[in-house]
């Protein structure tokens, strides 16, 4: 219970409430709020659910975190609820980036939404992104030629499935298959879907309902760990003009019939 009277008197300054109007709103006295948030008493179970559902934060979020480190804008809105989302800063109060390493990849799916598992990531900064929040993503195998095996991609976390761009390439984070990053379609059918489509045209395209992702994460820029040589440059270049080859086949082919 350590974080719940500052988280309280947080929460209220970030929605620009007087402790007059938040007691009316939970239908108590303000002293009572006074006393939590000097930490005179502490809320009671009943309270605590009131707190939840008033500002759309799960109970062991407001107990366990000190939600004074988050902005306004750490709190994400997925849906019709909120989930804490930290954008961590540096002492400067630049962004910072957290990095989900190779071998805690497997684990994201288990704790993309814990706070304490997003805490104890490393985070680099860089300066010259755009605005949002972004994560470094470690990229397996060779389906996004010309990308690299164990390079990162820094992605910016997409709120709205409405903003996804089509042709455009994402890190899904998804129910079945894991953290994935491909070039997204987005399709015009009864269902939401997306096709998701390699670089590598030795692997197959397929589609994934849009309610199988749980986090989209737009590119914005890869770290490569590795040089590339001259002879992966020279492949890479090829198997792009094949592709761009392609492209243009379908199009004449539309057009002749």
């Amino acid at each position: 219970m350590k974080f719940i009277s500052k988280n309280i008197r947080h929460l209220r300054h970030l929605k620009g409430l007087t402790q007059e109007v938040l007691s009316e709103d939970l239908g108590v006295t303000r002293s009572r709020i006074s006393s939590y948030e000097e930490g005179r008493s502490a809320p009671t179970i009943e309270m605590l659910i009131k707190l939840s559902d008033y500002f759309k934060l799960p109970v062991d979020i407001l107990l366990r975190n000190d939600l004074t480190k988050a902005t306004n804008s750490s709190f994400i809105e997925v849906g019709n609820q909120r989930v804490l989302f930290p954008i961590s800063v540096d002492e400067d109060g630049e962004n910072l980036i957290e990095v989900v390493p190779v071998k805690a990849s497997a684990g994201y799916l288990n704790g993309y939404d814990d706070p304490e598992y997003i805490e104890q990531l490393q985070k680099i900064k860089l300066p010259f992104l755009p605005t949002g929040k972004h994560r470094a993503f470690p990229i397996k195998g060779d389906s996004m030629l010309p990308m690299k095996d164990g390079s990162f991609v820094v992605g910016r976390f997409i709120e709205d499935r409405n903003d996804i761009i089509s042709g455009k390439t994402y890190v899904l984070i998804t129910l079945n298959d894991g953290m994935v990053y491909k070039r997204v379609y987005k399709q015009t059918t009864t269902e939401p879907t997306l096709l998701l489509v390699s670089d590598n045209t030795s692997y197959q395209p397929y589609y994934l309902a849009m309610d199988e992702v749980l986090e989209l994460w737009e590119f914005t820029c890869s770290i490569n760990t590795q040089e590339y040589d001259e002879r992966e440059l020279k492949i890479s270049s090829i198997l792009n003009m094949f592709n761009d080859l392609g492209v243009e086949l379908k199009a004449l082919e539309k057009l002749m019939d």
